[in-house]
């Protein structure tokens, strides 16, 4: 897709980090966007701040677990402006607690599937047939992350990430072989500066858990840790930015930290060669290793 002006992007998870910053990237290229979020007060915020710089918007409140919000996203979409060009999949959610696989709750694996995954899902069966009814160019983005290429992040989260990878592989092969005009692309960051380990504020009640587990120390120093590489990442405006150039060069994967790219290289030579997973090199992991061993020491 090389003209960007006047075309439609459709943006989930809109109201803060990479969303915002893709929506902020596209405003630029001269698209009218939709924003939908699930947080109706920062969304109309994010909306107010668009529109001021010129931009063409409209806020639609969506919760992506539900099929029915997601059609009535892209309806909303049509009624505004007749058509759909970008869609970018990203609305995604964190869980927090020091459970591990085996001990989260049902609850816990509810409530990221439905976001993270079936999010995605939703967007894809409910958009894609719009766009390729339509025959124009069109491109599809799902927000995946590093966690989707390695693991190393809980397990829960990269579960998620791992099959909207898988996902976009798989989708991209069919439309490919159709010989449909849509294109997609994977966004795999690594660290970003949001505020997606607040993603709690935003957990229905139903999925709520019936008792809270008490934070361990050695969670709290890990979160403490993540929050940290987060605020020292890129600027979801730059995430943006580099989505924008993707769309425009039909390029899948989107990779937005070179400096880690080994880390997939080293899992991919794992993979080959039958070994057993590698840790993956993060930056000033070895002080998080650290002070997660003196917090086990303490808790014996």
């Amino acid at each position: 897709m090389n003209e960007f002006k006047d075309k439609v992007a459709v943006v989930t998870g809109a109201a803060s980090g990479i969303g915002r910053g893709m929506a902020e990237a596209f405003v630029a290229a001269g698209m009218k966007v939709v924003l939908s979020d699930i947080e109706q007060p920062v969304l109309e915020e994010t909306a107010r701040a668009l529109l001021a710089s010129g931009g063409d918007v409209h806020t639609v409140v969506t919760d992506v677990s539900k099929p029915e919000q997601i059609e009535q996203l892209a309806a909303q979409t049509l009624h505004k402006y007749g058509g759909v060009h970008v869609l970018c999949n990203n609305a995604g959610i964190g869980v927090q607690g020091g459970a591990r696989s085996w001990t989260s709750t049902l609850k816990d694996w509810q409530w990221i599937l439905g976001v993270n995954l079936m999010g995605v899902v939703h967007g894809i069966r409910t958009f894609l047939p719009i766009m390729i009814e339509q025959d124009t160019e069109a491109h599809i983005v799902n927000t995946a992350s590093l966690a989707g290429l390695t693991a190393s992040m809980g397990a829960l989260y990269g579960t998620t990430k791992f099959a909207v990878v898988g996902l976009s592989e798989c989708l991209s092969r069919e439309l490919q072989e159709g010989d449909f005009k849509p294109k997609v692309s994977v966004l795999c960051p690594g660290p970003v500066d949001t505020n997606i380990l607040e993603a709690r504020r935003n957990r229905p009640q139903e999925l709520c858990n019936d008792t809270a587990e008490p934070e361990r120390p050695a969670t709290r120093i890990f979160r403490e840790w993540l929050s940290e590489q987060l605020k020292q990442g890129l600027t979801p405006r730059a995430v943006g930015d580099l989505v924008v150039a993707a769309i425009r060069d039909e390029r899948f994967y989107i990779l937005t930290h070179p400096e880690l790219t080994p880390a997939i290289e080293q899992r991919l030579r794992d993979i080959l060669s039958g070994s057993n997973p590698t840790p993956i090199a993060i930056p000033d992991i070895e002080s998080l290793h650290r002070k997660l061993q003196a917090a086990n020491v303490q808790a014996r």
